[in-house]
Parts: C-alpha cells; sequence; structure tokens
C-alpha cells in the first residue's frame, strides 16, 4: 500500500461512521432468508422509508472537517460514546444564534 493509498483509506473511514455504515448493511445485505439466500426487495414490498430524518451530503472543507472530527473525538473521551458528526452538528445548529452569523457566508 503506497503512502497516498494509506492516506485516502484512512480519509474514507472518517468520512463514513461505523454505527450508521453497520446499520445500513445489517438491514440490507446481511440479514439472509432461512435458505440462506440474500433477500431482493421489490418495489411492492420494500420497507417504508423513515420519515423523521434524511441523508444528506454536504460539502466542508477538510480544515472544518478536521476540527470536526477532534470535536467529536473530544465528547467521546468526555465519555459521550454515541457521538458523531451528526450529533455534534445537530447540537451546534440547537445553539447557533443568527444575528452573529457573519454577512459574508
Amino acid at each position: 500500500m503506497t503512502g497516498r493509498d494509506d492516506e485516502m483509506g484512512l480519509a474514507g473511514a472518517r468520512v463514513l461512521d461505523a454505527d450508521e455504515v453497520e446499520g445500513v448493511l445489517s438491514g440490507t445485505f446481511y440479514t439472509p432468508l432461512a435458505d440462506g439466500k440474500r433477500p431482493v426487495r421489490s418495489t411492492d414490498e420494500a420497507k417504508e422509508k423513515p420519515t423523521h430524518y434524511k441523508v444528506i451530503c454536504i460539502s466542508m472543507y477538510t480544515k472544518d472537517l478536521d476540527r470536526l472530527d477532534k470535536l467529536v473525538d473530544e465528547l467521546k473521551s468526555r465519555g459521550l460514546t454515541k457521538a458523531s458528526r451528526s450529533s455534534l452538528i445537530r447540537a451546534a445548529l440547537d445553539q447557533v444564534d443568527l444575528d452573529k452569523v457573519p454577512r459574508g457566508i
């Protein structure tokens, strides 16, 4: 593995939250039927999608992601084991003061 491959692997690991990935995979790919085959979803039998959240994709600068990851690590070291990027962003949204947001964003 080259240095660049190693960097890319670490970057990918930081992007994907292990609990979220496991939840998706366990519900779709790792649930074998009684005969050992993987279930096939048809549109008629598809599970209802959750309505209380949506998976989104946003762009962030790498320095901001590094800061976010350090903050999540700090929360985890303080005993908040379920801390994640999304939970920290939700907490920040609860505390934002729109009057203090810079005009040039």
